[in-house]
């Protein structure tokens, strides 16, 4: 067996180990198959969060914060120091027993059980910011919650001997890692974060290489660039394998190219609304899909036509109950329907049609542009004529021709992938004699961890999040056509606004705003600049108002109007909801000025029928849910 693929296997084994027994025990030999191995250890004698504070608590350590009353058990696992990554071969690598809490230019490593199944992000970050408070380097913690683990790690400015200036950083979080069924892409992060693979990309000179090689790896926007380079070969790979109908322009390579684009963001969309359980598995697994189909031939065009097709239009753009198969004429009739997109195609190319009802039955109804089927009648010259451009059609005429193998083939599978089409991709890259690696389209994404929490400047998780679709959208859409150098982007005057710069305009708007709230005469103190700043920071310092000015914000925030005219994928008005969240988190930690608000609004009413109901769905939307679902719901409101 191949060294790299004998690591992933121990670590594999390493996690499956963690779903029984001690957790110290599990954790050890969890970091020991990643190479890491100390002797720098304090086994605590009460490892529960009494005992860990007794050893290392002080005034700093907020237990409401770190959820203590959740904890199980604690234990710190190891140390690293130069000592354990400046090694060689197999020789011992320990000089000294015991943690060395001087040493600034190391790692402590805790391992944490919670009695909770599943926790937010949030909720985790929040307890690796309170022990870190305690620490003086930076402790990663290791989390064990139901049958998943969580390694979090925190970025902190290192070597500062001064505590006061010491500053407790983003929070990168590995998270919900499977015991039993890891996903691969979290096998992957594991294995580029070991001992040995880190030696072998990195020159490990002393801790802070180190460190800054953790970095690298957990990167989010090293994963996205990963990412979008597979992408972008599959993308020009296909276009020379695909073929859409010409309604949706003359120029082949053209319509290829556009519809290919939606065809990518079409499926990554649905793969993220897959996260939330709200599509099955079944209909991107190989397996299952084969069992589907009565041809799933890597030739044939089955898979995108019964599958993804049907998927999108006659289920995704279509109300639940009204879904089902388009009616069939017999022979002679004229068909009826056959322009309307709310009905399932392609019956026959089902091995059970009722198989492919069932699973589709409780997919939620989106009812958004993305899914809606391109297809239309239009009038020319007083006749009517069928414009296809997505091809949505069991006309045996149908021009479509998207083949299964762009979606299941292996890479550089010799049977799909020519060297015409290496010689391709050389071309649309400028680059000469290079070999490509390209995988189906369903393969790529299955090699990569999805989460719908977008990563914010505080946490971020080691996945693709739904920032990735505007990426993607854009950076294809410039690219499309390379022949005459006008882009689709310019020509649609689609822009993508990077996540910085979305954060800034945020702020900067937000700021204008609430010190226009907070001008004289209502005579606040001033400057109002600093203490905003104060507010709109990603910490958890008190915020810097007295109470006349937290009531003032409030009632700002409560009558504030937001409007993105260019409102493409939603990112500045979600990146002003996560901020106004963060704030009203600060002005109002228990949400009873929020929810006065509110039942303030409602008392109002003159129905009092109405009246009467709406409150009562303002007190349960606060008393039934977590803090942050008032504040949402009635800022979107």
């Amino acid at each position: 067996m191949p060294p790299q693929i004998d690591l992933k296997a121990r670590i594999q084994n390493a996690l499956a180990q963690c779903a029984h027994g001690d957790l110290l025990t599990n954790a050890l030999a969890l970091f020991a198959a990643l190479g890491y191995r100390s002797d720098k250890q304090i086994r605590l004698p009460d490892n529960t969060a009494r005992g860990f504070l007794a050893e290392f608590g002080d005034e700093r350590f907020n237990a409401a914060n770190a959820l203590t009353d959740e904890w199980r058990s604690i234990d710190l696992v190891l140390q690293l120091t130069d000592t354990e990554i400046n090694h060689t071969a197999q020789r011992a690598l320990f000089d000294s027993h015991g943690v060395d809490r001087s040493n600034y230019q190391s790692y402590l490593i805790f391992a944490i059980e919670l009695a909770g199944a599943a926790y937010a992000r949030t909720a985790l970050a929040k307890i690796t910011r309170e022990v870190n408070k305690l620490f003086a380097m930076p402790a990663l913690i290791l989390f064990k919650h139901g049958n998943t683990l969580t390694l979090s790690v925190i970025d902190r400015r290192l070597h500062k001997r001064d505590e006061t200036k010491d500053v407790l950083e983003k929070v990168t979080l590995i998270k919900d890692i499977r015991l039993a069924n890891p996903h691969r892409a979290h096998i992957e992060i594991l294995h580029d974060l070991s001992l040995p693979k880190l030696s072998d990309d990195y020159t490990l000179s002393n801790f802070t290489t180190f460190h800054d090689a953790w970095r690298a790896v957990l990167d989010t926007s090293e994963l996205n660039k990963k990412f979008f380079r597979e992408l972008a070969n599959w993308f020009y790979w296909a276009q020379a394998h695909v073929s859409f109908p010409s309604g949706a322009g003359k120029n082949q390579a053209e319509r290829n190219a556009t519809a290919l684009i939606r065809l990518i963001t079409r499926l990554i969309f649905t793969w993220f609304i897959q996260e939330k359980d709200l599509v099955p598995p079944a209909l991107f697994d190989e397996k299952q899909v084969s069992q589907l189909l009565a041809d799933f031939a890597p030739a044939r065009d089955t898979y995108y036509r019964a599958i993804l097709q049907n998927l999108f239009f006659g289920t995704l753009n279509t109300e639940m109950g009204a879904r089902a198969f388009r009616h069939e004429p017999k022979a002679g009739q004229r068909a009826d329907d056959f322009m309307t997109h709310n009905r399932y195609r392609y019956k026959s190319y089902f091995a059970n049609p009722d198989a492919w009802l069932a699973l589709t039955r409780d997919i939620p109804f989106l009812n958004g542009g993305l899914f809606e089927c391109l297809d239309k009648e239009v009038e020319r010259d007083g006749k009517h004529e069928l414009l296809r451009v997505d091809g949505f059609s069991d006309h045996p005429a149908n021009e479509l021709n998207v083949p299964n193998y762009l979606f299941f083939t292996d890479e550089n599978d010799p049977r799909y992938f020519k060297a015409r089409d290496n010689a391709q991709l050389n071309e649309v890259f400028g680059a000469k004699n290079k070999k490509y690696q390209v995988r189906g389209l369903v393969r790529l994404l299955h090699r990569y961890k999805f989460t719908i929490d977008e990563n914010t400047p505080l946490e971020q998780e080691v996945a693709l999040d739904p920032e990735l679709l505007g990426k993607v959208f854009e950076n294809l859409l410039a690219a499309y056509n390379p022949e005459t150098g006008v882009t689709a982007r310019k020509q649609t005057g689609s822009f993508y606004t990077p996540r910085e710069i979305v954060n800034y305009m945020v702020d900067e708007a937000l700021m204008a705003y609430l010190e226009t709230q907070l001008k004289d005469p209502k005579g606040f103190r001033k400057p109002l600049g600093s203490k905003l700043r104060r507010l709109f920071a990603y910490t958890d310092e008190p915020h810097p108002f007295d109470a006349r000015e937290t009531a003032a914000l409030i009632e700002a925030i409560d009558n504030l109007k937001l409007l993105d005219p260019a409102c493409g994928s939603g990112a500045f008005p979600m990146g002003a909801l996560h901020k106004l969240v963060l704030i009203l988190h600060k002005l109002d930690p228990d949400n009873a000025r929020w929810k006065a608000k509110q039942i303030a609004k409602a008392s109002e009413i003159p129905d009092t029928t109405v009246r009467e109901r709406v409150v009562a769905d303002i007190e349960q939307s606060f008393n039934r849910n977590a803090l942050d679902y008032g504040r949402k719901l009635y800022l979107i409101e």
